[in-house]
């Protein structure tokens, strides 16, 4: 490896370790206020806040790379220019152009690595985050998952534990669900056997089955039954995703296939962060053609804010893309890739002038 290529990597990476450690200390600062916050009418240890402040930090640093990149781009070249680096790489026959390449791929290389194992690591801890925190919410003691055996359900009234299998769902409609009933104790006090059961409301309507219990059945062809469960709920216990790992995402997405169950949130999460390298490496190719766009003025402080400014509008742009693709109001896949494919032709057109900056 060329020593230019070895420097200009070390001093990307060097920015890049300055910018992370900045914003990983505040992000740390910002939640663990949030977490005192919410802990302030519990009695627990002083250190329980910190704590699951720490291991929730890990996933909102992933949701931050983008500016990551983006500043530390843009630090990386204010640190060449300041230092006319840029024009002894130039009048040594270094183009600006191979220097945004170089950037660019090694941005590409930092993203897959984030990706393989950063996000696996941060969506570990954003799990036990999950785990510890849900103790103290109102829904701890109920339960929802999807496994190959179909939608399961524990949920607890009035001191009754119900275990409930469903093989399907559709749409508001759970099929072929068993539910068993126990005491306190986990005695078994009866099973429910149901060929549809609607769940659009906690209420639920139970249609054609068989109650079991004492050593007698009944048939029914339609029973209300209580649950504090309807399909809002059993739907949002699915909403966050990053607490999975790439590989256990693809697994749920299989599982949803076979109870019937929408995989688009599931597919949006895994079209994410694939495209999350690319994101990166166009943040950073966008970051260095700010730098080269603004070379000629001296206020560093005023190029950090011009390249925030677009960061912030590309990432609501990108999340109202999401939005449309979560809703289905345009296809999944496009939601995804079309606001990179518009920064790719943004970049297109700006880095054919670059090498006159």
């Amino acid at each position: 490896m060329k020593t230019y290529i070895k420097y200009l990597i070390y001093n990307f990476l060097k920015s890049f370790l300055f910018v992370f450690f900045i914003i990983f200390c505040l992000i740390i600062i910002l939640n663990i206020l949030s977490e005192i916050e919410y802990f302030k009418n519990y009695n627990v240890e002083t250190y329980f806040p910190i704590y699951i402040s720490i291991l929730n930090s890990a996933d909102l640093i992933f949701e931050m790379y983008p500016f990551i990149f983006l500043l530390s781009t843009q630090i990386f070249f204010i640190y060449l220019i300041n230092d006319n680096q840029i024009q002894i790489f130039k009048y040594s026959g270094l183009q600006n152009s191979k220097i945004v390449n170089i950037v660019s791929v090694l941005s590409l290389i930092m993203g897959i690595i984030i990706i393989t194992v950063f996000y696996s690591f941060s969506s570990n801890l954003k799990n036990l985050y999950l785990e510890l925190k849900n103790k103290y919410t109102s829904d701890s003691e109920y339960l929802a998952v999807i496994t190959k055996n179909g939608l399961w359900i524990k949920d607890i009234d009035n001191g009754n534990i119900k275990i409930i299998n469903a093989s399907k769902i559709d749409g508001n409609t759970l099929n072929d669900v068993f539910i068993s009933e126990f005491d306190q104790n986990y005695n078994l006090t009866r099973n429910i056997m149901s060929k549809k059961v609607d769940v659009s409301k906690k209420n639920w309507i139970l249609i054609e089955g068989k109650i079991y219990e004492k050593n007698n059945s009944q048939k029914f062809e339609k029973y209300d039954f209580f649950s504090n469960f309807d399909i809002k709920k059993i739907n949002d216990l699915y909403s966050d995703l990053s607490s999975l790992s790439l590989l256990e995402l693809f697994d749920l997405r299989k599982n949803y296939k076979q109870i019937n169950y929408s995989t688009i949130e599931v597919d949006l999460q895994i079209h994410k962060l694939l495209s999350y390298p690319f994101y990166f490496t166009l943040m950073t190719i966008f970051a260095s053609l700010i730098m080269f766009n603004t070379k000629g003025l001296n206020n560093n402080t005023f190029k950090i804010l011009v390249g925030l400014f677009f960061s912030v509008v590309i990432y609501y742009v990108n999340n109202f893309f999401y939005v449309l693709g979560k809703t289905e109001k345009m296809p999944m896949i496009a939601s995804v890739w079309l606001p990179l494919i518009i920064l790719s032709m943004i970049n297109f057109s700006m880095i054919k002038k670059v090498n006159q900056k």
